[in-house]
Parts: C-alpha cells; structure tokens; sequence
C-alpha cells in the first residue's frame, strides 16, 4: 500500500516538472511516512504539508522536491550542504539520498531529537545535526556548496551568504502571506538573486 503511494507521489513530482533523476529517486527511496506520527501515515505521499509537533510541518513533498532539485541543479556532485532547519529529518534523509554530505542545524531541541529518531529508523546516521540558531549557520564547517533553508523566511541572513563556497548556491522560500522561492548564488562579483517561482 504505501509503496503504491511512494510511487504514485514520484509520478505526481514528474507531472509538476521534477526533471532530475537523483531527487526523485531520493524521494522514492526515503520512507516518508516514517517522519510523521503513525496517525498521519496514510497521508504521508498526498501533497501536502502536515504537523510534527511543537508548532512545526513536514513540507509538502513538491516543495522537498523543488527546492532539492534546485540545490543540485548543474552539479554532478551535490558537495557539502546545510541545512538550516533540520525539522523532522526528512529533508535531511532526501539530500543524503542524493549523495550529498549534510549538515543540519535546528533551533529546537525537542524537534531535533525527533530528527535524530527518524534518521536512526532509515538508517541514515551520517549527517551531522547540531542544536542552534540557524541565522548564524555553521562558521566552523564553512564553507559549504550549498545551503537549503526550509522555513520561508522575511530575508536571507547575511551570515549564510559568508559561508557559501564561490559558485555555491543557497535556497529559500521568501515572503510571509505569498512565498516566492528565491535562489542566491555566491559569485566573484557579488551575490546573484534569482526568483525561482
């Protein structure tokens, strides 16, 4: 049953216009129901966002999907990334599906524990999560060839911005009531914006 639903959510990505291969076999690999509480489980491959306590949500696998996609986009590798909000871990358990090496950063502690559980049933263990203030990313880690924020936010933290690699790109949802998803990339003349959707 859920392993029909796992393929029915990769048939959907691919009608909304998810192109690359490594996501969507990241996706149909990682166990979404296994990051939200059992009551849920039934809809854990709809499209939709749903609660995984303490006020927070698993977003919606087209969101997981997109802004993955976008990440990794013109990489044969997908390199070293954080991510800024760890949440339940499944957006963790996505990128390290991918390949790449992650690091996740979540201000709520009750919420991490969570994400360590979750990765521990998928046996994913190898990303390094740390409990902290996600605006100032992880300067000792730096720098990164990627970063993934997974929360909208009003503004991209400047800190964020030093800890990209050159050529590294950095991934947000923008905006309060409408959100926009906005790609940030680290050249040598400066940081390049594009509004992604």
């Amino acid at each position: 049953m859920l392993f029909r639903s796992r393929l029915r959510m990769i048939e959907r990505l691919r009608q909304q216009g998810i192109k690359d291969e490594r996501v969507l076999s990241a996706m149909y690999e990682v166990p979404r129901h296994l990051f939200i509480d059992q009551a849920l489980a039934t809809r854990a491959y709809d499209d939709v966002s749903l609660p995984i306590g303490l006020g927070q949500t698993i977003s919606q696998p087209l969101t997981v999907a997109r802004m993955t996609e976008k990440l990794l986009e013109g990489r044969p590798l997908p390199g070293k990334i954080l991510e800024v909000g760890t949440g339940c871990g499944y957006q963790t358990a996505v990128l390290l599906k991918t390949g790449a090496e992650v690091y996740s950063i979540e201000r709520l502690a009750g919420i991490l524990d969570k994400a360590r559980v979750n990765l521990r049933k998928t046996k994913l263990v190898h990303a390094r999560l740390v409990h902290g203030d996600g605006h100032l990313g992880l300067p000792d880690a730096a720098p990164f060839d990627g970063i993934i924020i997974t929360a909208a936010a009003r503004q991209v933290p400047p800190a964020l911005l030093t800890q990209l690699k050159t050529g590294g790109r950095l991934i947000v949802p923008v905006g309060d009531a409408e959100q926009h998803l906005w790609s940030f990339t680290k050249t040598e003349q400066g940081v390049q914006q594009t509004r992604l959707q």
